[in-house]
């Protein structure tokens, strides 16, 4: 993490285990975001990996906040195909996602609601559906998935473009 993270008008975090399959968008899309684009001075991209809890406190304890906040994750949604990208509300996270705790899945709901609700902080969830997370380490994301890490970023790149505009 970088001292001046936390000045920056726009945050994007990339959540997931890169061990895990698919559970590695996330951070794909970050590592390819900085590889391939040049992000303006006022946006922070950050592979957040699993430790988005932490991050995500240290938010809620300091004065000065960006304006926007964009996490990227995969999830499995029922009737939506692999690869497919999609934005959720907070509130929309799966229960099955939401419930879960453990070390590689989704930031804590309840944190993102009160930064959204509390800390004047726009929260935007932008999603891949999976087509699989092993229940053991394997890294490397599926086809589809790996497919729509350039589509993430250039959405990324409009969506800040569209932010910074404002």
């Amino acid at each position: 993490m970088t001292s001046d993270m936390f000045e920056k008008e726009v945050l994007i975090f990339g959540c997931g285990n890169t061990l895990l399959g698919d559970d590695g968008f996330g951070p794909a899309v970050i590592e390819y975001l900085e590889k391939n684009f040049r992000l303006p001075p006022s946006v922070m991209a950050l592979d957040a990996g699993t430790g988005i809890r932490g991050i995500l406190f240290d938010l809620m304890l300091i004065e000065t906040r960006p304006r926007e906040l964009i996490v990227i994750d995969a999830v499995e949604y029922p009737g939506r195909t692999p690869g497919e990208l999609f934005e959720i509300p907070v509130e929309g996270i799966p229960d099955a996602k939401a419930g879960d705790f453990s070390m590689h899945q989704f930031p804590t709901v309840n944190m993102l609601l009160e930064l959204q609700d509390h800390a004047d902080i726009h929260v935007q969830i932008l999603v891949v559906q999976i087509e699989s997370i092993p229940g053991e380490v394997r890294p490397g994301l599926s086809g589809p998935v790996a497919q729509a890490v350039p589509r993430a970023c250039a959405y990324l790149m409009e969506k800040i473009e569209n932010i910074l505009a404002v």
